[in-house]
């Protein structure tokens, strides 16, 4: 077997990172924890995510002839982990500051191994490869680990793909930039001016660092709370993206009531994300654009109306992207990409939205939008009561066949009216006397006689001396309903009071005949209604959205 490095001291693995050193999947890995007795126990760790010693994990796998090489990267990784633990951020901001510096020691807590395995690296590459393959790796570490703390590479690429082309002149911008990802992945490699904020100051060291060593010369990023506190109030970008905080309810609202960032309306407390929009839209310039990832609940919740009514009546919502489920880091929901513009003046608004629905799409897939998959939708439509801006709604209704609808509906309610007549029973004058004024049996008694059983919600017959057509009509005359329905109006059958004629079996039958006729056309009059509300609405929205137009 080949010569394998010692694994630093400490070193600890997840089952993933095993996986990876093995060349298996995590489920081989969970197979052999249940298999072998001797596989090497967790030394830390919670319960459902366990941390390994690479040293013993090692050594099993050479005993199992399980394990390959490990690799320099993977060797700088663990050695990371073992001395910054929950600060790899901080591990990973050293690590560039040490082939920024070309220093000839680590500083801080860089251990010399780490430093060692971080040059040799990039001696045999180079610092940016090794800077984005460390941070790769911990973007991935937190997608695992369910955390939305990184932005997941397909949103990168999502907001690459929507975002276009950028120029080399233009000034790109990120608020809460995280460590870079998102800011230094659109636009040319070289020429733009990028600018970011976070209020993490490791995140926003290694950011910068990392914009350093990948040639983003022009890359200016700052620390601090974007919303709290601005540390760019003149900047006016000609692009601004970001994946910021979501569900955040202490974003500072008490502090920034009078704050002149909202334009469209003061959000909410729970809607820190239109904060994040507002904040994003007042640093662009004439022309400039937004481009936001966003909670699919924004596009409809109630506390957000204002404002979505707002960027839709002065035409700078331009366009609205459902995701498809899986595009997220930390979660398998769908998420928004919302794309404002600036107009360069007063007739420069747009008059329409683009609604883009990818949600059926394979999140690894084509973002290029199918025909049917797109709508554009005019402002006057997208002002109602709701104001809700969720693509999938909006493209449903307006790839809807609205003539031919309408014509189908208009065909059935016409043919269940004319059924409703032909259902009617044929009647004729009566003695005049009440059925129940006559010989009548309790249907207690009818129970008690082994004629009638409780049925769900009322009795039936289970004997050829009773109709139940007949039991049932009789129940529902006003007599028995008065005595069944209390002073709130519920019915409830009183089944000591409820009395029935008593009649032949022939008599019987033929008024469970009329009763049973009376009942269907009771249930036809009920899908009646519902068809003619359904139709008249139709013809209503269609009329509205020029999809039908009145005969001449």
């Amino acid at each position: 077997m080949a010569d394998k490095p010692a694994a630093p001291a400490g070193s600890l693995v997840t089952s993933s990172e095993i996986a990876r050193i093995a060349g298996v999947t995590r489920a081989a890995v969970s197979n052999w924890r249940r298999r072998y007795d001797d596989f090497p126990a967790p030394a830390g760790g919670a319960v459902n995510s366990p941390l390994f010693d690479l040293a013993e994990v090692q050594e099993w796998l050479d005993g199992q002839r399980k394990g390959q090489d490990v690799t320099q990267e993977v060797q700088l990784w663990q050695t990371l982990r073992a001395a910054y633990g929950d600060d790899m951020i901080g591990g990973l901001a050293d690590v560039a500051q040490l082939l920024a510096d070309d220093a000839g020691k680590p500083s801080g807590a860089l251990p010399e191994d780490a430093g060692r395995l971080a040059r040799d690296l990039a001696d045999s590459g180079s610092a940016s490869e090794v800077v984005n393959a460390l941070a790769e790796r911990f973007t991935d570490s937190v997608r695992r680990a369910g955390s939305d703390q990184v932005t997941s590479p397909r949103i990168v690429r999502a907001v690459q793909h929507f975002a276009g082309e950028v120029a080399p002149e233009d000034t790109v911008f990120d608020p809460a930039c995280g460590i870079g990802t998102l800011l230094l992945a659109v636009g040319p490699a070289h020429g733009p001016r990028r600018c970011g904020q976070e209020s993490d100051p490791r995140s926003a060291r290694f950011a910068q660092l990392r914009a350093a060593l990948t040639g983003r010369a022009d890359a200016d990023i700052v620390t601090g709370d974007s919303l709290r506190h601005d540390r760019w109030p003149e900047l006016k970008a000609d692009l601004v993206v970001s994946d910021p905080p979501v569900n955040d309810t202490d974003w500072g609202r008490e502090d920034l009531l009078l704050d002149s960032r909202w334009e469209f309306g003061t959000p909410s407390r729970a809607e820190s994300e239109l904060a994040w929009l507002q904040h994003a839209y007042a640093h662009t310039a004439p022309g400039g654009r937004v481009v936001m990832v966003m909670p699919a609940s924004v596009a409809y919740r109630k506390a957000g109306r204002r404002i979505r009514a707002e960027l839709v009546r002065r035409g700078i919502l331009t366009q609205i992207t459902a995701l498809p489920p899986g595009v997220a880091a930390s979660h398998a929901l769908p998420v928004h990409l919302w794309q404002l513009r600036r107009p360069r003046s007063l007739g420069d608004a747009v008059t329409s939205v683009r609604m883009v629905d990818l949600t059926a799409n394979d999140p690894d897939g084509s973002l290029e939008a199918q025909p049917h998959q797109v709508a554009e939708v005019s402002l006057i439509e997208l002002l109602d009561d709701a104001v809700d801006l969720t693509p999938g709604r909006r493209v449903a209704e307006s790839h809807r066949d609205f003539v031919a609808e309408y014509q189908a509906l208009k065909k059935e309610l016409a043919h269940q009216v004319r059924q409703l007549a032909e259902l009617l029973p044929a009647l004729t004058e009566g003695a005049g006397a009440s059925a129940l004024d006559g010989p009548s049996v309790s249907v207690a008694d009818l129970a008690r006689a082994g004629l009638v059983q409780y049925g769900d919600p009322e009795p039936v017959s289970v004997s050829n001396q009773l109709d139940t057509d007949f039991l049932q009509g009789f129940l529902r005359s006003s007599a028995n309903t008065r005595r069944s329905t209390s002073a709130s109006g519920t019915f409830r059958l009183d089944g000591k009071g409820a009395r029935i004629p008593q009649m032949s079996i022939a008599e019987q039958r033929r008024y469970g005949a009329a009763f049973r006729a009376l009942q269907e056309f009771e249930e036809l009059t009920r899908r009646v209604s519902e068809l003619s509300k359904q139709t008249s609405a139709l013809a209503r929205d269609g009329l509205g959205n020029g999809a039908l137009a009145p005969t001449e």
